[in-house]
């Protein structure tokens, strides 16, 4: 099954849409993607996906992404208005000039720092398409490295710093299940990938809440950072990452900005 999105998903509006925005110059155009919105243009018009809403608020024919982030996964994603920004920014994500950090809320008290060093490639035995797993050395496979580093654990979870030192599809996703601490959330590298099919057949069911602890999976873009001018775009913890800590882990507003002030303290030390 490839990925789809459903006809009655959520779209984007021009006020939202504003809302979102970190940065604006009359090179680049940064913001803050929710984690519901697809980036890439879809079927379901131009407010259905970042990229479409970004060309109907500039309206501009052509926006160039230098990086995406899953649907699911919030933060920072940067658009270039035209070809040598968006050459300078795609260049620089291609020679790890220009990194990301993310946060990351894991199932699981994770005790130490963890380095995972695998290769990646596509999952036979997943009806799924697009879904990819941990395999051994191949022609077609490719090398993936993720860094986490907890912060605070509380009450089964584990507060995460997350760095990659390599780009593949799904990688901290999949690493995360690698390890026994899946993302909360996680329809598709969690405990059961009927739920994602479910998911993707009719939507969101409640009765989930319980069994996942998110209606999407706790990873959110927290930087976006050129290392060799030392521009950094940052994303506030979204809603749900702060109702999450402060209900399910039990989290004080002061014990949550201690955790992101640490977290942004590690951040790209993992991936110097």
């Amino acid at each position: 099954m490839n990925e789809t999105i459903s006809q009655d998903a959520p779209m984007a509006c021009i006020d939202d849409f504003s809302s979102w925005i970190l940065h604006e110059d009359e090179n680049i155009l940064v913001l803050d993607k929710p984690g519901w919105l697809v980036c890439h243009p879809s079927k379901n018009g131009p407010w259905s996906s970042l990229v479409g809403a970004a060309k109907e608020y500039l309206q501009l024919d052509t926006v160039h992404l230098a990086s995406r982030l899953d649907r699911e996964t919030s933060g920072v994603v940067l658009l270039a208005k035209h070809k040598k920004a968006a050459s300078y920014w795609q260049k620089g994500v291609e020679l790890k000039q220009v990194r990301r950090n993310y946060l990351a809320i894991l199932e699981g008290e994770l005790p130490a720092r963890k380095v995972v060093s695998t290769f990646l490639g596509k999952d036979p035995e997943s009806e799924i398409y697009v879904k990819q797993r941990v395999t051994g050395n191949s022609r077609k496979a490719k090398s993936a490295e993720t860094i986490f580093s907890p912060i605070l654990s509380k009450n089964g979870y584990t507060f995460c710093s997350v760095a990659t030192l390599t780009g593949r599809k799904h990688q901290i996703r999949i690493h995360a299940q690698w390890i026994d601490h899946c993302l909360v959330g996680e329809k598709l590298y969690g405990r059961d990938e009927q739920i994602y099919l479910k998911f993707c057949e009719s939507g969101w069911q409640k009765e989930w809440a319980n069994i996942l602890g998110m209606s999407r999976q706790a990873l959110h873009g927290r930087h976006l950072k050129d290392m060799e001018t030392g521009v950094c775009f940052s994303a506030p913890l979204p809603e749900d990452f702060l109702h999450f800590l402060k209900v399910e882990m039990k989290l004080s507003i002061q014990e949550i900005k201690e955790c992101v002030s640490v977290s942004d303290q590690l951040n790209f030390k993992d991936s110097g």
